[in-house]
Protein backbone atom coordinates (compact mmCIF):
# COMPACT_ATOMS: atom_id res chain seq x y z
CA UNK A 1 0.00 0.00 0.00
CA UNK A 2 1.53 3.33 -1.30
CA UNK A 3 1.69 6.15 1.65
CA UNK A 4 -0.22 9.55 1.17
CA UNK A 5 2.50 12.39 1.20
CA UNK A 6 1.84 14.25 4.50
CA UNK A 7 3.48 17.57 2.82
CA UNK A 8 2.62 19.21 -0.81
CA UNK A 9 5.30 18.85 -2.96
CA UNK A 10 7.82 21.31 -3.74
CA UNK A 11 8.06 22.74 -7.12
CA UNK A 12 11.03 21.09 -8.30
CA UNK A 13 9.61 17.67 -7.49
CA UNK A 14 6.36 18.78 -9.19
CA UNK A 15 8.40 19.94 -12.50
CA UNK A 16 10.58 16.19 -12.04
CA UNK A 17 7.04 14.19 -11.94
CA UNK A 18 5.56 16.63 -15.43
CA UNK A 19 9.19 16.40 -17.53
CA UNK A 20 9.25 11.96 -16.66
CA UNK A 21 5.59 11.98 -17.74
CA UNK A 22 5.43 14.23 -20.68
CA UNK A 23 5.96 11.60 -23.42
CA UNK A 24 3.01 8.87 -21.05
CA UNK A 25 -0.03 9.68 -22.72
CA UNK A 26 -1.84 8.13 -20.47
CA UNK A 27 -0.05 9.84 -17.66
CA UNK A 28 -2.87 12.84 -18.88
CA UNK A 29 -6.33 13.56 -18.49
CA UNK A 30 -8.38 14.45 -22.08
CA UNK A 31 -7.97 17.94 -22.97
CA UNK A 32 -10.08 20.68 -21.41
CA UNK A 33 -11.83 22.78 -24.53
CA UNK A 34 -12.93 26.24 -23.59
CA UNK A 35 -14.43 28.55 -25.80
CA UNK A 36 -14.59 32.18 -25.41
CA UNK A 37 -17.79 34.20 -24.36
CA UNK A 38 -18.79 36.07 -27.63
CA UNK A 39 -18.83 39.65 -26.80
CA UNK A 40 -22.39 41.18 -26.65
CA UNK A 41 -23.79 43.53 -29.76
CA UNK A 42 -25.64 46.70 -28.42
CA UNK A 43 -27.43 48.66 -31.12
CA UNK A 44 -27.24 52.53 -30.66
CA UNK A 45 -29.00 55.12 -32.85
CA UNK A 46 -26.65 57.16 -34.66
CA UNK A 47 -26.80 60.33 -32.82
CA UNK A 48 -26.29 58.20 -29.63
CA UNK A 49 -23.28 56.73 -31.05
CA UNK A 50 -21.91 59.82 -32.28
CA UNK A 51 -22.16 61.50 -28.58
CA UNK A 52 -20.43 58.62 -27.45
CA UNK A 53 -17.80 58.67 -29.49
CA UNK A 54 -16.98 62.91 -28.92
CA UNK A 55 -16.75 61.61 -24.94
CA UNK A 56 -14.53 58.90 -25.35
CA UNK A 57 -11.96 61.04 -27.52
CA UNK A 58 -12.53 63.64 -24.79
CA UNK A 59 -11.48 61.29 -22.37
CA UNK A 60 -8.64 59.84 -24.69
CA UNK A 61 -9.68 56.33 -23.90
CA UNK A 62 -8.35 53.79 -26.67
CA UNK A 63 -11.88 53.92 -28.10
CA UNK A 64 -15.46 53.71 -28.40
CA UNK A 65 -15.75 50.35 -27.54
CA UNK A 66 -13.82 50.55 -24.15
CA UNK A 67 -14.69 53.91 -23.11
CA UNK A 68 -18.79 52.47 -22.98
CA UNK A 69 -17.39 49.48 -20.79
CA UNK A 70 -15.98 51.50 -18.15
CA UNK A 71 -19.40 53.63 -17.97
CA UNK A 72 -21.49 50.90 -18.02
CA UNK A 73 -19.38 49.22 -15.58
CA UNK A 74 -19.38 52.60 -13.22
CA UNK A 75 -23.00 52.89 -14.05
CA UNK A 76 -23.61 49.19 -12.72
CA UNK A 77 -21.69 49.97 -9.57
CA UNK A 78 -23.64 53.15 -8.56
CA UNK A 79 -26.83 51.12 -9.32
CA UNK A 80 -25.97 47.93 -7.40
CA UNK A 81 -24.51 50.60 -4.47
CA UNK A 82 -27.92 52.25 -4.55
CA UNK A 83 -29.74 49.01 -4.45
CA UNK A 84 -27.81 47.85 -1.44
CA UNK A 85 -28.37 50.67 0.11
CA UNK A 86 -32.44 51.20 -0.81
CA UNK A 87 -32.10 47.45 0.84
CA UNK A 88 -30.70 48.03 4.04
CA UNK A 89 -33.29 50.74 4.97
CA UNK A 90 -36.09 48.49 4.29
CA UNK A 91 -34.58 46.09 6.62
CA UNK A 92 -34.46 49.06 9.12
CA UNK A 93 -37.79 49.63 8.80
CA UNK A 94 -39.42 45.85 8.98
CA UNK A 95 -36.78 45.40 11.87
CA UNK A 96 -36.64 48.62 13.64
CA UNK A 97 -33.56 48.61 16.93
CA UNK A 98 -34.98 49.06 19.84
CA UNK A 99 -33.81 52.36 21.31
Amino acid sequence: MKRKRTHPLSEQEIDERVIAQASDPSAWEPPVRVRQQKAASVPLPPGLAARAEFFAKLHRDQGLSSWLQRVVEERLDLEEAALASLKRQLARKRNPQPA
